[in-house]
């Protein structure tokens, strides 16, 4: 028999009783030394093998929306999804499955054990900076949508990790801020968003934030144990944030892993705790066990089968990058424009700065290297016929700071191919090694320098699209010499001084200077960067690029009004830029950067055939929003979002998304906003009430209300909801299903998502006004019928006080479109 075959037949399978016990065997067979230096990475991205029991590395990489694996580097590239707010826009679980699945198929295809993902905080306020990499500002729609996400990369035989645990809601001091939360609150929102990937999806890995809860930073905080170990019996391995564990102290809570290495706050310092007693051997032994059981699970344990030994039929990543970003996109205005008949059009104007460099990811850890990205632009060149004349214009700068290079642009004058030539120097100038790079933004953390490089050399020709004065500099943090067509234009240091940790990986110090071309014209550049002595993580970011410079705003708006006043149909793309949307800090407003306000408007002047794309992670102010013909919401769309963008608009494709967050019309309506530690605290003062529930209780005061409130979402037809059917008696404890029959009355295909809230009049506790208990989508032909099932789970009828309570009697059972629309009402009695 093949011993391959052999080790097969008799290896215990990952999760039985049989694996178990072998596991700790294994453990018990390490010396002290041994079990302490497992808990502590080998390096930034992977753990330590230990290959005398079998054990190799189990590697993790970022992230929520796309799989980078070990490196930044471009060759390397990963699929890039829509973001997380455009993925629960689609109120789909079986389309976050599919996400998933198509994560987990990009960490196989990378040699990734476990995604760093999903990200489920929840949308407290719009201005928290990772608000675009989480999913919704409700725990229900969260948690499935979340589950379904965690099932999708668990299919492939991959952890998933969902993060950051817990009440990690703002970036503002994010490494020492506390969170002040009650225990309701808690209960009801920051842990239900993470309950179901635990508790349904059995998630083999979780995530500690940075920040404290309650006084007790996460690291060190009893909510690892409780309820995630002890009431939602969690399994896995927690894992700290990079640089999350702060002391010895971490061990004696449930932190498993301290994440990067080799050097942490562990090591010999937890050896010592363990000899002197200050952590028991038991502690160890159960962090150890975790870990070696996800070795298990993810096929890096030899002797074990693995948790996944039959792989779900492949996916095509690019097909359900496009997909999630239809789903996801929202229509909120269409005063009959869309869709867009190609064949009766002759002209279109298309408008904006994100139309031609559309901002298709967040940045931070999200970050990854696509193989490509299609803009809006370029989507809807291609869709359209050629007879089409389309016109673009900037109209309004966005994108701020060093832009990379188009990777079109450029060509290798070493190696002549396209893309840059990077060289490795010693401390002597010999070189060690060198690789042709096809990106100008060049990231290494962790790996890729090889050992003795004191400087690193960049090489190009970069040659000019058009003619005219161009703005070409170098950004990094460090010593830099930037060379252009052989003159010397800077040497010297460029410092950070933003105090955010990674700001300058993705937005560094730059040094920019003005070069005049004729169009087609190659500029010659050089950059020499001396590496520091030391680094506590090995941690380079190198960008060569193009800054916008603007003299005449208001002539880049004459010139987009006189395309638009020409033209059958304006289509202007407004959005955010990578200064505003970012892991590391947050948003200081809600506007749209620049003079994007003043140019949809004065489109809009000259032509009332104007469609409005808003292509940001999260909610901006639109107050152009009643004047336009129509508004899609397009969120940070992945690498197909052009193509996206191209199929709504052209009517091949219905928008599909539902708000999976309340949009404000002005930022001091907003009723939860701070972001921002008073003495060291940001205290969740609103309990219960945040987002829709947050604007609900807001309005019953006599408030302001939204722009566009959570779970709207037009489409290209029309659905009517019959009478809904539901037990009028419920045990409290049982779950509760309800059947709403919908019928396609218009004449599209299309998709509705029917949303079940409850109310409690005459409660003894205090409540929202209503909370959303159910969802379920459903996709119908024209005259169309199906009776949607939606299950209301027990525990939406419940309030945490001291323990899960449910109050008897009658609760108000909502059936509609949105949190504010006119609801057919049911009464269920709660007994």
């Amino acid at each position: 028999m093949n011993p391959t075959l052999a080790t097969a037949v008799t290896a215990p399978h990952a999760g039985s009783p049989d694996a178990e016990a072998k596991i700790r065997e294994l453990v018990h067979s390490l010396t002290l030394e041994q079990q302490v230096q497992l808990l502590t990475g080998a390096d930034v991205w992977s753990t330590h093998a230990i290959p005398e029991i079998g054990l190799s590395r189990v590697v993790m990489s970022d992230g929520p929306a796309g799989v980078r694996g070990e490196d930044f580097d471009e060759r390397h590239d990963s699929v890039s999804l829509p973001s997380s707010s455009a993925l629960s826009a689609t109120w789909s679980v079986e389309t976050a499955r599919r996400y998933g699945q198509v994560l987990g198929q990009e960490a196989r295809r990378k040699g990734v054990h476990a995604v760093l993902g999903p990200t489920i905080n929840l949308h407290r306020s719009p201005l928290g900076g990772r608000h675009f990499e989480c999913m919704s500002e409700d725990p229900r729609l969260t948690a499935t949508m979340a589950a379904g996400y965690v099932a999708g990369v668990q299919s492939m035989g991959v952890g998933a990790t969902p993060k950051h645990y817990l009440a990690n809601e703002a970036e503002t001091d994010r490494f020492t801020a506390d969170s002040v939360v009650d225990d309701r609150a808690l209960r009801e929102l920051y842990l239900a968003a993470f309950e179901d990937a635990i508790t349904e999806a059995r998630a083999w890995l979780v995530m500690s934030s940075y920040n404290s809860i309650n006084g007790t930073t996460a690291s060190e905080n009893k909510l690892l144990e409780t309820p995630l170990s002890t009431e939602w019996g969690f399994d896995g391995v927690v894992v700290s944030d990079w640089t999350g564990v702060r002391s010895v102290d971490a061990a004696n809570a449930h932190q498993d892993l301290e994440m990067p290495g080799p050097v942490g706050h562990w090591g010999p310092r937890l050896l010592a705790a363990v000899s002197d007693g200050r952590v028991s051997r038991e502690a160890i032994l159960e962090k150890v066990t975790r870990i070696l059981r996800l070795a298990a699970r993810v096929g890096s344990l030899e002797g074990f089968e693995p948790a996944v030994t039959q792989l779900p039929a492949q996916l095509d990543g690019a097909a359900v990058a496009r997909e999630v970003a239809v789903r996801g996109a929202v229509l909120v205005r269409n005063q009959g424009l869309l869709p867009l008949d190609a064949k009766a059009l002759s002209s279109i104007a298309v408008i904006g700065h994100n139309a031609e460099e559309a901002r298709t990811q967040g940045g931070g850890s999200a970050t990854v290297m696509p193989k490509y990205t299609v803009s809006p632009l370029e989507g809807l060149r291609k869709a359209l016929p050629d007879d089409v004349t389309v016109t673009y214009a900037r109209g309004a700068k966005v994108a701020e700071g060093l832009q990379p290079f188009p990777r079109t642009s450029l060509h290798n004058p070493i190696s002549d191919v396209p893309g840059i030539r990077v060289t490795f120097m010693a401390e002597d100038g010999t070189k060690i090694s060198g690789e042709d790079r096809l990106a100008s933004h060049l990231i290494w953390f962790g790996i890729g320098i090889p050992d003795g490089a004191a400087s690193i050399r960049m090489e190009a020709d970069w040659t000019a699209e058009t003619g005219g004065v161009h703005h070409l500099g170098v950004g990094t943090v460090g010593r830099i010499r930037f060379v252009l067509n052989g003159t010397e234009v800077f040497n010297s240091e460029l410092e950070d001084d933003t105090e955010v940790l990674g700001a300058a990986l993705f937005d560094p110090p730059k040094t920019v200077h003005a070069v005049e071309t004729t169009a087609g014209q190659t500029v010659r550049i050089e950059a020499e960067y001396q590496l520091p002595k030391e680094q506590i993580i090995p941690f380079t970011a190198i960008l060569l690029g193009e800054e916008t410079v603007v003299e005449d705003p208001q002539a880049e708006i004459d010139a987009a009004v006189e395309a638009a006043r020409n033209s059958d149909v304006a289509v202007v793309v407004v959005g955010t830029n990578a200064a505003i949307e970012s892991e590391g800090f947050d948003r200081k407003d809600l506007d749209l950067p620049g003079h994007q306000n003043q140019l949809v408007e004065a489109v809009a002047a000259v032509n009332p055939r104007t469609v409005v794309v808003v292509n940001s992670g999260s909610p901006v102010l639109m107050p152009w929003l009643d004047t336009v013909g129509a508004v899609l919401l397009g969120w940070f769309g992945g690498q197909e979002f052009g193509n996206a963008i191209a199929d709504i608009l052209l009517g091949t494709e219905e928008p599909g998304g539902r708000l999976p967050t309340t949009w404000p019309a002005a930022l001091e309506d907003v009723p939860v906003l701070n972001t921002t530690p008073v003495e060291g605290k940001v205290v969740y003062s609103e309990g219960i009430h945040i987002g829709y529930r947050a604007w609900l209780k807001q309005e019953a005061a006599g408030g302001a209300s939204p722009a566009l409130p959570f779970g709207y979402g037009l489409g290209y037809t029309t659905f009517e909801l019959g009478t809904a059917h539901a037990p009028q008696v419920v045990p409290a404890g049982k779950d509760v299903v309800v059947h709403v029959p919908v019928k396609n009355t218009g004449t599209r295909t299309g998709r509705e998502v029917v949303q079940v809230y409850l109310e409690r009049a005459d409660s003894a506790v205090e409540r929202p006004v209503r909370w959303l208990a159910g969802y379920a989508g459903t996709h119908l032909a024209p005259n169309g019928t199906e009776s949607v099932e939606i299950t209301i789970p027990a525990k939406a009828f419940a309030h945490y006080d001291g323990g899960w309570q449910f109050e008897q009697g009658t609760f108000g059972l909502l059936v509609g479109r949105h949190a504010t629309d006119e609801f057919q009402t049911l009464n269920i009695e709660l007994r």
